[in-house]
């Protein structure tokens, strides 16, 4: 009989999980659930709340602005925020705002493959002190996988904003108006604006989803 390799990788993801499952309340425990599967189904949870129809822009609080451009406009404001609205308020921008945010939807609807692959990189033995929080395991697939998160997202977000037509859209309009042209709107700034704001969108549904799932993980298992 052939002894099988030491995988080390394998070892400490074991031990993670069994610190992770340790750390967390007795009704989570109980239920045999750790934080990585917790967290699976939030991001599952959430990303499917953001893939439904006008999810991004009818929620004020994660509805993505006009792009933002050397850090100003967007949420921000500033004087490309003052533009941009000075633009809706004469019609120029029309639907474009809802259309970046439809498109943003359409990108979290694809995305749970990448969000998946970062949780199961995730060693949670790294950060036991935050694993009590109550979206604890969100902010730590955030501030450990954020930038690869990005990375992968844009890609679809990209596609997204091509399909729905926003790149032509502000082709055509920064033709038309100068104050567009001026403001030094390109491709790639379009997309890492949406791609910033989406994101943190898409963790803050996370947040909300662990949390519900934490005060009540019974009742999230059989979809109470």
């Amino acid at each position: 009989m052939m002894k099988q390799p030491f995988n080390r990788r394998a070892l400490i993801g074991a031990s993670g999980g069994l610190i992770a499952l340790a750390l967390l309340p007795s009704p989570l425990r109980a239920q045999g659930l750790d934080l990585s599967s917790i967290l699976g189904r939030a991001t599952d949870n959430a990303l499917d709340k953001l893939a439904q129809p006008g999810a991004f822009y009818n929620d004020e609080s994660i509805r993505i602005g006009l792009p933002i451009v050397g850090g100003l406009g967007g949420r921000s404001g500033g004087l490309m925020g003052a533009l941009m609205n000075a633009g809706n308020r004469l019609g120029v921008l029309g639907g474009i705002t809802r259309t970046i945010n439809d498109a943003a939807g359409v990108a979290a609807g694809e995305a749970k493959p990448i969000f998946r692959e970062a949780i199961d990189d995730l060693s949670f033995s790294d950060a036991p002190g935050i694993i009590r929080e109550s979206d604890g395991g969100t902010r730590y697939l955030r501030s450990s996988s954020n930038d690869q998160l990005h990375s992968r997202l844009e890609p679809l977000i990209d596609g997204a904003l091509e399909e729905a037509g926003v790149y032509g859209q502000f082709e055509k309009l920064a033709d038309e108006h100068s104050f567009i042209r001026e403001a030094g709107l390109s491709r790639e700034r379009i997309n890492r604006s949406v791609t910033d704001q989406g994101l943190d969108g898409i963790f803050a549904y996370i947040g909300n989803e662990e949390r519900d799932f934490r005060r009540n993980p019974l009742g999230r298992l059989l979809g109470n």
